[in-house]
């Protein structure tokens, strides 16, 4: 049984389509990247997913449960780590697992060692008595996702989870991601505005605009589908010979140098070069994540402040659920 599996899910608000038709499997223990554009329904999906908003029409099985007719079971199957920062300053990171565990309802027995599992997970037991107020940001990311996992969920929703992070704080936090992934097979579902962190961690991506999954693969076969990377020479270029390679796309002239499309640049770069008369410079640019998004999307990746601001107020229901 998938982890995850949707069935023509649809969610209105009055004349908005914000989830338009979604049919979707994930497999259990499979980091999945959700990308799209400002609007394009990421967190409206994923508050179909964690039950925090209802469908206008069709299902999903999350952890083996339907959204519709089991949403407690659902959230008990189920971690998220928002994107706005959410765990206490005024509390100790013990503290702050404590209040999330009793939260959850988990038997009193077992509480102070899974909080010392989970503490040694994200390599804060030493820090476990600061108050969080004292935490750099990297420390309260990981202290959230160790919350997110307290209780032992089958799935966790990662929603911007390096959002402001700094570049080494951020590698930590994807590091942590991977451990979960290896060492306790989550399903993970993560949403990023970084193109590096979706092609780093994700197992598969799906590309979402205007309600739709438009494009679902893994990172490599997204960028074939994008084609050729690019590779710029200058100096006296035999442009005849280099239009003549087998693997050669295209050659034009772009800003005093010779812009040449290639298929697999790492297999024939050599080979161009070879081939290009006396060249003074090379640059090569592989297909990105970018590329691929500009491509499908039909634009760039940036910030959603409707979606941001959203997701602030999805917190603020999930925890009033959390306590009924």
């Amino acid at each position: 049984m998938p982890a995850i599996k949707t069935d023509n899910l649809v969610k209105r608000y009055s004349e908005v389509t914000a989830v338009n038709g979604v049919s979707l499997e994930i497999p259990e223990g499979e980091v999945f990247g959700l990308l799209g554009p400002n609007g394009a329904g990421k967190t409206t999906l994923i508050s179909l997913l964690a039950t925090l908003v209802r469908p206008t029409s069709g299902t999903a099985l999350v952890a083996g449960h339907d959204i519709n007719t089991h949403p407690l079971d659902v959230r008990k199957n189920i971690g998220i780590v928002f994107q706005e920062p959410s765990v206490d300053d005024m509390l100790t990171a013990r503290e702050n697992l404590y209040l999330h565990s009793m939260l959850y309802g988990m038997p009193r027995h077992e509480i102070h060692a899974k909080i010392d599992k989970m503490l040694a997970l994200v390599k804060l037991t030493d820090r476990a008595e600061s108050f969080v107020k004292t935490y750099s940001g990297g420390m309260r990311r990981r202290l959230e996702i160790a919350r997110g996992l307290i209780h032992g969920p089958k799935i966790l929703f990662l929603d911007e989870p390096t959002l402001g992070l700094d570049p080494s704080s951020r590698k930590s936090v994807w590091n942590h991601i991977r451990e979960l992934k290896e060492a306790h097979k989550t399903t993970i579902i993560l949403t990023t505005h970084y193109m590096e962190e979706a092609d780093s961690l994700a197992d598969r991506i799906g590309i979402i605009n205007q309600g739709k999954i438009i494009e679902l693969d893994t990172p490599e076969a997204l960028k074939k589908k994008v084609g050729q990377d690019l590779v710029f020479l200058k100096g006296e270029i035999n442009e005849a010979a280099l239009k003549a390679l087998p693997f050669v796309n295209s050659v034009e002239r772009e800003n005093g140098r010779c812009k040449i499309g290639i298929t697999n640049s790492g297999a024939n770069l050599q080979a161009l070069l070879n081939a290009g008369g006396r060249i003074e410079e090379v640059e090569v640019r592989r297909v990105t994540l970018d590329d691929v998004f500009l491509k499908f999307a039909g634009q760039q990746i940036s910030e959603d402040a409707e979606e941001h601001a959203e997701g602030i107020f999805e917190r603020i229901a999930v925890n009033k659920t959390i306590r009924k």
